[in-house]
Order: C-alpha cells, then sequence, then structure tokens
C-alpha cells in the first residue's frame, strides 16, 4: 500500500493512495492511522471520500512525529567525500516537527545563512512500538518507507560538533509523498541497492543507491531500540550519499527559486521550490 496525509478543506486526513484515487482511511494524517493495532487491515479496507491522486495536496507524511531521529555519515560514498572514517556506530541526531513540509511545498531558505545544503535520504516509519528488537522484531515494526531531504544549514552545522542547530530549521525540510509498505518493495530490503537521487535546476547531483548504507534500516530499527521505545509514526531518516553541495570544490549551495527534486525508486519524488526566508 502507499499511504498518505493530504490537506483538504476541513483538515488533514489520512488517505489510501491507489492508482484509481486516494481513499480517506478515517484518521487525521499517517500517524494517527499507525496508532491503531490494525493499520495495515484498515487501510487497507477503507472505503472514504475518494480524491484524484493528481490533484492531492500533500501535507508532511507524519505532520507531527513523536520522534524525528537522524544518521549522518550513513553512506560509504558520503563519509569518504567528506573525508571521514566509516563509523564504529551509527552518528546521531534529531529534528523537531517546525523543521517539516510536504512533498511539493515550498523549502524556507533562512535569512541568517547563504550555505544551505541538499541531501536527498531513505526515510523509515515505524509501524508498531518496539524495543530492545531482535532483528526480527526490527524488521517487522517498519511500517514503509519514505524520502525526506535533510536539508542542511552547513555554517550553523559547523558551529559546534554537534549537529542539531543545522538541521531542524523551520520548513526546511521535506517528508513523503507517500509511505510504502514492505511488501510493495524489492526483496531483499534497502540493502538490495534502491537508486536515490537529488536533481537540482535539472542537473543530477547526488546518484547512487541504498546498497552503499553503512547501517542499513533494520541495523538502525535494532540500535536504536536499544536506547529508546519507538512507536508508531516516529520518522528515522537514514543518512545520504555522496554528491552534497558542501563536499564541492568550490562548495555549491541553494538560492532562492531553485527547484530540487529527491527522489528514491519505489518511493516516488519530492519536488520543492527554495524560497529565501523574507523578515
Amino acid at each position: 500500500m502507499r499511504l498518505a496525509t493530504i490537506r483538504t478543506a476541513t483538515g488533514n486526513r489520512a488517505v489510501r493512495v491507489d492508482d484509481a484515487g486516494a481513499v480517506e482511511t478515517g484518521d487525521a494524517d499517517v500517524r494517527a492511522l499507525l496508532e491503531r493495532p490494525d493499520w495495515a487491515a484498515h487501510a487497507a479496507a477503507a472505503a472514504g471520500p475518494s480524491h484524484e491522486v493528481a490533484g492531492l495536496d500533500y501535507a508532511p507524511l507524519v505532520p507531527s512525529p513523536e520522534k524525528i531521529i537522524c544518521v549522518g555519515l550513513n553512506y560509504r560514498d558520503h563519509v569518504l567525500e567528506m573525508g571521514n572514517e566509516l563509523p564504529e556506530y551509527p552518528t546521531l541526531f534529531g529534528k523537531y516537527a517546525p523543521s517539516l513540509v510536504g512533498a511539493h511545498d515550498d523549502i524556507v531558505l533562512p535569512a541568517v545563512s547563504d550555505k544551505v545544503d541538499w541531501e536527498a535520504e531513505l526515510t523509515v516509519v515505524i509501524g508498531s512500538p518496539v524495543r530492545h528488537a531482535s532483528r526480527e522484531q526490527a524488521a517487522d515494526a517498519i511500517a514503509g518507507y519514505t524520502v525526506l531531504n535533510d536539508v542542511s544549514v552547513r555554517d550553523y552545522q559547523r558551529r559546534t560538533g554537534q549537529f542539531l542547530q543545522g538541521k531542524t530549521f523551520e520548513h526546511s525540510t521535506p517528508i513523503g509523498p507517500w509511505l510504502v509498505t514492505p511488501d510493495e518493495l524489492p526483496g531483499g530490503g534497502p540493502e538490495s541497492g534502491w537508486a536515490i537521487s537529488t536533481v537540482l535546476d535539472g542537473e543530477t547531483v547526488q546518484s547512487s543507491t541504498t546498497a552503499e548504507l553503512v547501517f542499513g534500516a533494520v541495523d538502525l530499527v535494532v540500535y536504536l531500540s536499544e536506547i529508546l521505545t519507538l512507536n508508531p509514526g516516529d520518522v528515522i531518516a537514514t543518512g545520504t550519499p555522496g554528491g552534497v553541495g558542501h563536499a564541492r570544490k568550490p562548495p555549491r549551495y541553494l538560492s532562492d527559486g531553485a527547484v530540487l527534486v529527491t527522489s528514491v525508486a519505489g518511493l516516488g519524488e519530492l519536488r520543492n521550490t527554495c524560497r529565501k526566508e523574507k523578515r
């Protein structure tokens, strides 16, 4: 299945997205849907109001997740381009919900920086509570996958050894357009190598596969569940491949009016225009 959160005249609604249309499930958003123990059966049987897919106004896939956990330095090609060694453990940081925007919303470039970068990311969405997970339990806890661009304000990120301040500027992080359940995706999971890319103003600036992941999706759920309980709707952004603007010589950054297209094979694409913040 494909599941999304859309904006309607009466507020956000969770929908099942089919070829024929997007059918409301009766839930306010994808997080509310996933909090149902029977979410998969409920979504499959949904027969609420339907919307034309071509006209959908996508809200952030999970508008208010309990947790947004991000992983840095998790693609071999990106680790090497940044001049680092492969990590022994995942490098973790967080985001807050106000940073999220929908699949076709504008990305706000903050007024305080001209060093804003792109980072295409495969993203995991949790579908059931999990703590101290085995690999099998971790795989079962994954509701599905989506696309995120971890737009990064590099000068703020580099001010200290902690990444957070460069990663959670408001209205900076597109996520969506939908969650795709694992049964709809190629066998073997992300480790089998799903294409991932960023296209900036028509030029491909990132092109890799998820086979480059240092820590795979299941590995991350196992590891994170040692630290805290992962709950339905939690988002885990798994890191970006090589090709980021900050690593180029000279560096290259996003500008007002730039169009950013972020895609992962089988998961769809984000298409966002960058707009400089007005103060």
